[in-house]
């Protein structure tokens, strides 16, 4: 089996993560591997305590599936046996466990979900259980693994080192998690294992008991934690703030457009299958033209789990029932009198006549009455490129309208 130089694997792989620990360790795999003409397994532990999969979860999913586009294997490890112990991970206090068979049943519909994002070719995807290994674990077999690490090492995890030090309950069966996650590597010889950078100390235990038991260690790669759309909390089901992968083309389009500005490029990175290579371009784009980015951003999101025709849909459901929302059929047209091809929005408002002076136009803005397509703007210092960004209708109040339209 033939695998891209390593260089160029090593360019898709570094792509959005947090950390490669140890990427010496994974540019020898990669060597490894393409001299061998072997698949590496790169091992994606999966929670089926949360079966709703939404863009944060995707973002350590679309890594995988970088790997198996790559040429290697993924390896889905769906916890059963884990989630009925509970990840303490980012938690502060003991997380209620689920029975086997929710489990079970929850790791169904997680790998129905993931497969909208991985390629579920028999010789790139493999899922297995870790109920199939743990559950034949005798009492000795787990005194034998517990051997293997310190209990003061276990401590310096910071979520149970803060909660010892608070006084707060940590019960011994929480400390058996980590290394049933690591035994998981174990049983599989994992090369690489993936997974959010709440999972750090999780998958350095599994490089460490790989180790203790004679294995190459695995190596560790963490991703970022994808913000919601409210661009501050985590994405999350419960805070209301993410877009599931498996919502309406038209909930998820609507959706992407509410991120903030500032997320538009993190999102693309981490979210979508952009090219590598255009990364530098949509960053500047992001930048220069947040409107028609995140609108482009919004397409590409809805087409990677739904299609092109299902994306060009959304688009002009969004346009013909937001956009054009209570915009008059008759709407005058305004063409800026500037010799800059932009402009302000401050100037703007004011040019246009809906405001007597820039104090009044930043005070429409600041109160979150302007609007451009339908999208808010509160940005006072907003500049607008006339070139890229006309046609379009500019909103202030509930009914003051205009299409401004490129000079000339």
């Amino acid at each position: 089996m033939t695998f891209p130089p390593v260089e160029e694997q090593l360019q898709h792989i570094r792509r959005g993560v947090a950390e490669i620990l140890p990427e010496d360790a994974l540019v020898e795999k990669l060597k490894v591997s393409a001299k061998e003409g072997r698949q590496l397994t790169v091992k994606l532990g999966c929670d089926p305590s949360r079966p709703d999969l939404h863009l944060g979860h995707a973002v350590v999913l679309r890594k995988l599936r970088q790997f198996q586009d790559l040429g290697h294997k993924a390896v889905l490890i769906v916890g059963d046996f884990t989630a009925m112990i509970g990840d303490p991970s980012g938690k502060s206090k003991t997380r209620p466990s689920l029975t086997f068979e929710e489990t079970r049943e929850h790791g169904r519909s997680y790998f129905e979900q993931a497969t909208k994002v991985l390629d579920s070719d028999a010789d790139k995807l493999e899922i297995r259980y870790n109920g199939d290994w743990l559950n034949e674990m005798s009492f000795a077999d787990v005194v034998r693994l517990a051997g293997n690490y310190t209990v003061a090492r276990m401590l310096e995890r910071d979520e149970f080192e803060n909660r010892y030090k608070a006084g707060e309950p940590i019960s011994v069966h929480e400390f058996l998690y980590p290394l049933a996650q690591a035994q998981d590597s174990v049983e599989l010889e994992s090369d690489i294992e993936l997974g959010g950078t709440d999972q750090k100390f999780n998958l350095l235990v599994g490089r460490s008991i790989q180790e203790a038991v004679g294995q190459e260690p695995q190596v560790c790669i963490t991703l970022p934690i994808l913000e919601g759309t409210d661009g501050v909390q985590k994405m999350s089901k419960s805070l209301d703030n993410y877009i599931g992968i498996t919502e309406a083309p038209q909930e998820m389009y609507g959706k992407a457009l509410s991120i903030p500005d500032d997320l538009i490029f993190r999102y693309v990175e981490l979210a979508t299958d952009i090219p590598t290579d255009d990364l530098a371009e949509w960053k500047q784009y992001a930048e220069s033209n947040p409107r028609d980015a995140k609108h482009d951003l919004a397409l590409a999101i809805v087409k990677m789990y739904h299609g092109e025709e299902a994306a060009n849909d959304a688009r002009t459901h969004f346009e013909r029932t937001v956009i054009q929302k209570d915009v008059p059929e008759d709407l005058e047209e305004f063409s800026p009198a500037t010799e800059h091809g932009s402009i302000g929005l401050v100037e703007l408002i004011r040019e246009v006549g809906f405001a007597q002076s820039n104090g009044e136009a930043r005070r429409f803005i600041t109160q979150n009455a302007v609007s451009l397509d339908g999208e808010k703007e509160s940005d006072v210092a907003r500049t607008i490129n006339l070139a890229e960004e006309t046609p379009f209708v500019l909103k202030v109040g509930k009914r003051r309208f205009v299409r401004v339209v490129h000079p000339g």
